[in-house]
Order: structure tokens, then sequence, then C-alpha cells
């Protein structure tokens, strides 16, 4: 069965340049002739995401988080005021979110938290967008942290988990490098090869290039 073209963009944020995506099928339109995307990772800047998708006609109808650290979350508050669309995470990791400590926004003088709408189970699928994906629970960069793996467009978001040739640190407050380790070789790696990584920072790569090059494996 051949798979669906999905199209993923890409806005680069925040401090520590976090990369905030936008998910969507450019064949599926409303009856306004809008597309609509899930967003994942808002983390900076709410109001320029808004704009910034509104003028490409993209409508958010659901705004994802792979895990709760203040790079991942800043701008998620005034998205969500400004689209109506819900917030949603894996469920390990609603507590980080709120908590301006664990998500290290008081360590950056900023002291937030933000409270999801919804979370969701290891393994469960989300519908939105008139997409579909699924949640990996990985923890290790945080307790609660998640990957969201587009089957239909060979699309894994891997937040902080897996990177190109890296991953996450692990020496943030319920960071495991035991844990990150396990979840990259048991839940990441039995991805198909060409399944494509969109990391929270850097570039893109693939599943097939980590398990060859990447030196924590």
């Amino acid at each position: 069965m051949s798979k669906v073209k999905l199209s993923v963009g890409m806005l680069t944020l925040g401090m520590v340049a976090t990369n905030c995506y936008f998910i969507l099928n450019e064949k599926i339109l409303d009856k306004n002739g809008n597309n609509h995307v899930i967003c994942i990772d808002p983390g900076d800047k709410g109001k320029y995401i808004y704009d910034f998708l509104t003028e490409k006609g993209y409508v958010v109808d659901l705004i994802l988080l792979t895990h709760g650290h203040f790079d991942h979350i800043g701008g998620v508050n005034e998205l969500r005021e400004l689209t109506g669309a819900k917030v949603g995470c894996y469920e390990k990791e609603a507590a980080l979110c709120s908590d301006p400590h664990l998500n290290l926004s008081n360590y950056y003088g900023m002291n937030f938290g933000i409270t999801p709408d919804v979370t969701y189970k290891d393994g469960e699928i989300v519908e939105a967008a008139g997409l579909t994906c699924k949640v990996i629970a990985t923890p290790g960069h945080t307790s609660g942290g998640c990957c969201f793996y587009f089957e239909e467009g060979d699309i894994l978001i891997s937040g902080d988990t897996l990177f190109e040739e890296s991953v996450g640190r692990t020496d943030f407050p319920t960071s495991s490098t035991s844990e990150l380790v396990r979840s990259v070789k048991e839940k990441l790696f039995v991805l198909p090869d060409e399944t494509f990584v969109y990391p929270g920072h850097g570039e893109v790569t693939t599943i097939g290039h980590e398990k060859e090059y990447n030196p924590f494996f």
C-alpha cells in the first residue's frame, strides 16, 4: 500500500533554537479552502506562529507536545488562546509541564507552566486535521517524554529523544540515561529505516541513518 504524502513545515524559535513543526495533508481542504494542521512543540512566540500559519491559510486543529521543557511549551498558551485548539501530551508528562522547576523555566527567570487539555496513553492513536499519529512513550530526556509517529507519511517527530547522530541530555530533573537508551533502541529503532526523524533541535535525519551512525548506540 502506497504511503500518503504529508507535508512537514518548521519554525525554529527561542533562545535554544527549538524546532516547532506543523503537519498537514495538502490535499485536504475545508469548505473555505484552508488546510488544517497539527502543530507540535510551539516553543516560543505563539502569536508569531499563529500569524505565520494564518498567512498560509493553515488552521491549527491540535497542539501536541513531545515533552514539557520551557523551550518546547513557551508559545503554547498564546497559540491556544488564538486558535482555540486543545493541547495534548503523554499522560506522564502533564505534571512537568505545569511545574516551573521541572520544566526549567525558573532557571531562566520565566517561571511559568502550562496545563494540557488532554493526555494520551502510550500507543494511543491521535486523530486531528485529517491525520492520524501514534503516541510512542520514550522516557529518558524527561520521564514523560514521547514521540509522535505518522506512519502514513513515514514521519517521526522525536522531540529531544533522538537527534541527528546524538540524543537528548539526561542531566535534568526526571531524566534517565538508561531509560533514554532503552527508549531509542526498543521504541524507535524498530521503526522502518526510511522513517524521517524530525528532532526538537537540529537537522532532519532517518531511523536507518541513526542506527548506523549514531555514536550513542
